[in-house]
């Protein structure tokens, strides 16, 4: 296969959540203002957030964050292949938006050539389309035992000619041993790529720091290309960490939690609820005690069997049925809608081992997985009342693997393409959906919201938050990083940014 060349930069770390796809993503929108055509690539991503392409396919959450920056729509190829992990072990592998098997990692590893192929077909496509490609890594290029057969850090840099930066995330403590270390574990001609270092989430008196970089780019013959600041509060979208802490708010009314099961999939849906300056939101980690609260939101799952044998062992059943005693309510999206019902059946193994077990019987229905998964954008309204009448509306999608059947869905939660779909207790207490992004659009949110008990004052729009985020993220990188040796990269990052993005 004769590669295309075009220009193209990309974003390796020493640790995983060390800021490679928040640092893509700002990449990406300082190339758009630039007036640059530019495209986001990941050549493979493990993940249990994903989102649905404007092509019908599934890709990483984090490349749908980065088209959001780079102003195009999402699509297949900038994400070819996704592992969404159902074990420890085990991982459902998709190819160009589609499930393609579920393999354990030494299968995977020995499947992996053939994995490439797809990754340069995509990379192939987007040369041709694009005029610049911020490119992604995946965990660390310096993983000792993964090196054979790497596609997703130096292996493919290396097949497509591609540039590097190194990310660390000096947070976390110990920034130049990371830096070091993995530039030391690399080959020759690995090292030879990498362009220099960025350092990020740092805070604090900079000419303390200045000492350490003087000494990294004497050690290694590598700049450091900028230090990027401590940018508390930034609504993106997490590839699949759990975000850190909770954010300071003064008037939040409503309290909500959500447990954290192991195999808990797409929880970017909590992140309205999480940025909602009326609302205090908790995720509920293993073995604390679910606190008390107004509203339970059970998020999605990969593993729903496994994920509901875990909240049962963390004695969230009991707490649910407390809470619900007490007038509280209760949200399932997804994996979560599936535990509601009274029957969760998985004759195929699909997500373990074959077999049933009962649900949380809070709603009158069954659901059984099936091979075919289901993935769509769809849009409609919110039908709090149980009727399909008229706004507010919704936004979203949907994937699942599940086909749930029974008489609570004819009293449905939400009218979505035309069609009910979902359902909401007799009582009004419980409501169910297969649509992620449920707590997206700012009428919708503002309706859950004052249904689970508190009318906000204010309306909050998430879509919004993000975008002056994104802004804000790109305008530090635009003021800490030296843009003159990305440029040596791709050369658009040393035009100046269009009008319209300076106002």
């Amino acid at each position: 296969m004769t590669l295309q060349k075009t220009p193209c930069l990309m974003v390796q770390g020493c640790t995983s959540d060390a800021g490679k796809s928040v640092l893509g993503a700002a990449l990406c929108r300082v190339l758009a203002r630039r007036g640059v055509r530019v495209a986001p690539f990941k050549p493979q991503n493990m993940a249990l957030n994903s989102a649905v392409t404007v092509d019908g396919g599934e890709i990483g959450r984090a490349q749908a964050l980065q088209a959001l920056a780079a102003r195009v729509p999402a699509h297949i190829d900038f994400n070819p292949i996704l592992l969404k992990p159902s074990t420890d072990k085990r991982s459902q592998v998709i190819i160009h938006g589609k499930t393609h098997a579920d393999l354990n990692a030494r299968d995977y590893h020995e499947y992996k050539p053939r994995a490439m192929q797809a990754v340069l077909e995509s990379w192939q496509r987007l040369c041709a389309a694009y005029d610049a490609i911020i490119v992604e890594g995946a965990g660390s290029p310096a993983e000792i035992n993964l090196r054979a057969r790497d596609i997703a850090n130096m292996g493919f840099a290396e097949v497509v000619d591609c540039p590097v930066i190194i990310v660390a995330d000096i947070d976390r403590g110990g920034v130049f041993a990371h830096l070091t270390g993995t530039y030391e574990l690399l080959s020759p001609s690995e090292q030879a790529r990498v362009k220099g270092f960025v350092i990020n989430r740092f805070r604090g008196d900079f000419s303390l720091l200045e000492s350490g970089l003087t000494w990294l780019e004497q050690r290694t013959g590598k700049p450091v290309i900028g230090v990027l600041p401590y940018l508390h509060g930034l609504y993106l979208d997490a590839e699949d960490a759990l975000p850190r802490g909770k954010l300071a708010k003064t008037g939040a009314r409503l309290k909500v939690v959500a447990p954290a099961y192991p195999r808990l999939s797409n929880h970017n849906d909590f992140d309205p609820l999480r940025f909602h300056p009326e609302v205090d939101f908790t995720v509920v980690g293993a073995h604390d005690a679910p606190p008390p609260c107004d509203l339970i939101v059970l998020g999605g799952s990969k593993a729903v069997q496994a994920d509901l044998d875990w909240l049962r062992s963390m004695g969230w059943e009991e707490a649910i049925r407390r809470h619900l005693r007490y007038g509280g309510k209760l949200i399932g999206i997804c994996g979560g809608l599936q535990m509601l019902g009274k029957q969760l059946n998985d004759p195929l193994g699909l997500e373990g081992a074959p077999g049933s077990q009962p649900g949380l019987g809070l709603l009158d229905y069954e659901t059984t997985l099936a091979p075919e998964k289901h993935l769509e954008n769809v849009s409609g309204t919110l039908t709090l009342n149980g009727t399909l009448s008229a706004p507010p509306l919704l936004r979203g999608y949907r994937i699942h693997m599940g086909v749930t059947h029974g008489p609570a869905l004819a009293r449905p939660a939400t009218c979505l393409e035309g069609l009910p779909e979902g359902a909401l207790s007799a009582d009004g207490q419980v409501l169910a959906t297969y649509c992620h992004g449920l707590f997206d659009s700012p009428d919708a949110l503002n309706a859950l919201i004052a249904w689970a008990g508190h009318t906000p004052e204010a309306r909050f729009d998430p879509a919004e938050r993000r975008e002056r985020d994104l802004d804000r993220l790109a305008d530090a990188v635009e003021q800490h990083l030296d843009l003159h040796r990305l440029a040596e990269c791709i050369p658009a990052f040393a035009l100046p940014a269009c009008v319209a993005d300076t106002k």
